[in-house]
């Protein structure tokens, strides 16, 4: 399974969710993770990239609502403990065992 976070460097949110993902990577040895840093307006445009972090698993943005726009944004994401910078652990076990 391939899991690639999307970020860019403005946002401090990013390193928040890559932690979490190298922890979900220790539990789980078939996950292969990258990080791919967006750069600019054009680049997020071209990636449909919804902002700061976005975590796809095998090509595909998990999180992302269909209303989301695209951009250099820190995004924000709706946790059982309310809103974050990044989803839980728990919400990213449960999008890996959805796949």
């Amino acid at each position: 399974m391939d899991i690639t976070l999307q970020y860019f460097d403005g946002c401090p949110n990013w390193k928040i969710a890559y932690e979490r993902l190298l922890i979900l990577a220790a539990e789980r040895p078939g996950i292969v993770l990258t990080r791919q840093e967006v750069e600019t307006d054009e680049d997020a445009e071209r990636l449909g990239f919804h902002g700061s972090p976005s975590i796809l698993i095998n090509g595909t943005d998990v999180f992302a609502e269909a209303s989301a726009p695209v951009g250099l944004a820190c995004r924000r994401y709706l946790t059982p403990d309310g809103a974050d910078g990044a989803p839980s652990l728990e919400q990213l076990r449960a999008a890996v065992q959805a796949v």
